[in-house]
């Protein structure tokens, strides 16, 4: 909008006027509608433009950026209410119509001027603002032809202004709604601490479907994931929207990498054959057309989802067409973890392969999309190198002191093309693993003899980390989960207890593939309680599928009410 007005009046001067400005109404300037007044003693401009020729005297009007002084409603200023022009052949007739004091006169008036044209920069049936030019050098007054032939300008001009406003709009709606999308940009969840830092492409491309999140998954695992999804602007942002949400639905299954990958893809083919459905068996609307073009944005997307575990010290991840994270050891080099690329989302047919390895304390993961380290023109090769050279001299995994936020935006300030073409996001995370004395884990024979012994194990693992006050519901929960274990699936059982930060967690594992049912157990029924009873008395529980069968965890507060 400030491009355009500017254009204008620099058309106007020197051969035109010899001084123009443009103001706008201050909704206009953020993107909204200006409110449709009445008065013009309503208004609210902001001087958005001005031009002046070399021998004109100015200093006194208001500068580019101030807001003008309010005007009283007046008979000369009525018909830029209704997107006439006003004519003013004798500069001294307006100072005296206007019916503003002196001081703020000089503010409207430049002295010496004998004639000056108001037109409102109007379209679309929206007033959006003014154009004012004032001769004082040049010698002929305005004339009505002058009149006509600003109008016809200003009608142009606002149609680019109005254009803009709406890009502005819809620019800053889909920031909005991208940066609403995003987690925070610093997050500490138990096994990480994590800084993310995005931001839209230049050169008048904006905000596209960029994105990264950080899932805290059961066990006190945590799921990385970065994406990208093609295209700008608000079909971008939505498709984005609907990816983000997919995967944080799928996390919540503790799928692995892969499967989830896989399970995605599946919901991508989904989206277009709504559009292909759609396409064929109705005819569409501008509004209906508008919201399908979003969907194509999806096929194509990449996605990386990673998982840590932190009593492991075991990272797996799988990618959809994103490229590797860095890992860096601490007071080592980084490197690029070695994947298996699989293809973007919506090819189908195509397993996604799993890559494990190991994370070592005080490491850290650099996530990113190829936004970061692509350039027009240029080889992404290259920028994953400028990446990790950048990565390295910031020594970003040698001191934990340093915070993360500032460590992730000093990298991406120095990596990003100096005109970048595409958004680009970068997640850093600090993996924090649990110590030995964090857990405590047993293997039981399917005897349901040892269960009294399993609740013995229990109470003593509590009573050394001082956590007597959650024995009552842990040794339940415990009984249950492992009487039912040995009940229905067999050995060997495993139990395993988890204590961190205000949590504490119990998990039960068996080589079993059947998922738990929770029910509701009659007044009659002797048995089919015990589930129950568990979701009753935690916080939160589960069960997630591993190599050997399955494992049953729930997670109790640490300090939180008694039971």
């Amino acid at each position: 909008m400030t491009e355009t007005a500017q254009a204008l009046v620099n058309l106007l001067v020197p051969d035109f006027a010899d001084l123009a400005t443009v103001d706008l109404a201050e909704p206009v300037l953020v993107g909204d509608e200006p409110p449709r007044l009445e008065a013009s003693g309503d208004v609210r401009l902001r001087r958005t433009a001005a031009a002046q020729s070399p021998g004109i005297s100015a200093e006194e009007l208001l500068p580019v950026g101030e807001a003008l002084p309010p005007v009283p409603d007046s008979e000369v200023m009525r018909p830029l209410m209704e997107g006439r022009p006003v004519l003013v052949s004798d500069v001294a007739v307006l100072r005296a119509s206007l019916g503003v004091d002196p001081e703020s006169l000089r503010l409207f008036v430049p002295s010496g001027a004998h004639s000056s044209v108001a037109v409102p920069l109007y379209a679309r049936g929206l007033i959006l603002g003014c154009v004012t030019v004032w001769r004082s050098q040049l010698p002929s007054v305005f004339s009505e032809e002058d009149a006509a032939l600003l109008h016809d300008l200003a009608s142009r001009a606002a149609l680019g202004v109005d254009n803009a406003r709406r890009y502005t709009r819809e620019h800053r709606s889909a920031v909005a709604l991208q940066r609403s999308l995003l987690p925070h940009s610093a997050l500490n969840v138990a096994a990480a601490d994590t800084a993310g830092v995005y931001q839209p492409a230049g050169g008048g491309v904006g905000v596209g479907g960029d994105w990264f999140d950080v899932i805290a998954l059961s066990s006190l695992r945590v799921a990385f994931v970065v994406g990208d999804v093609v295209g700008h602007g608000l079909e971008a942002t939505a498709a984005m929207a609907r990816l983000r949400t997919a995967v944080q639905t799928l996390a919540d299954l503790d799928l692995d990498p892969g499967e989830l990958l896989t399970h995605l893809d599946d919901l991508v083919l989904g989206f277009s054959d709504e559009q292909t459905a759609g396409e064929s068996g109705s005819e569409h609307s501008e509004h209906s057309e508008h919201l399908e073009r979003s969907e194509p944005a999806v096929l194509g997307a990449t996605c990386l989802y990673a998982v840590y575990d932190p009593v492991t010290r075991q990272c797996a991840a799988a990618t959809a067409g994103h490229p590797p994270p860095f890992l860096l050891p601490p007071g080592e080099e980084p490197v690029s973890v070695g994947m298996v690329p699989g293809p973007p989302l919506g090819v189908g047919g195509v397993p996604f392969e799993v890559t494990e390895f190991g994370v070592r304390p005080g490491s850290m993961l650099a996530f990113f999309t190829d936004g970061l380290v692509g350039s027009r023109g240029g080889d992404i090769d290259e920028g994953m190198e400028r990446l990790k050279v950048s990565l390295a001299e910031a020594g970003a995994g040698a001191d934990p002191s340093r915070p993360l936020g500032g460590i992730g935006q000093s990298v991406f300030d120095e990596v990003r093309p100096q005109t970048p073409v595409d958004d680009a996001a970068l997640l850093l995370a600090r993996i924090r693993p649990l110590s030995s004395d964090q857990v405590a884990e047993w293997e039981l024979e399917p005897d349901l003899s040892l269960v009294a012994h399993a609740r013995e194990l229990v109470v003593g693992q509590l009573s050394d980390w001082h956590l007597e006050e959650l024995g009552f519901v842990t040794e339940l929960v415990a009984s249950e989960l492992v009487t039912n274990a040995i009940r229905y699936a067999g050995g060997p059982v495993g139990l395993r207890l988890i204590r961190d930060r205000g949590v504490l967690v119990c998990e039960v594992s068996d080589p079993s593939s059947t998922q738990p049912r929770l029910r509701r157990a009659r007044e009659t029924d002797e048995g089919g309680r015990g589930l129950f009873l568990v979701a009753q008395l935690t916080d939160r529980w589960g069960s997630r599928f591993t190599r050997t069968g399955k494992t049953i965890w729930t997670e109790q507060p640490i300090g939180g009410p008694l039971v």
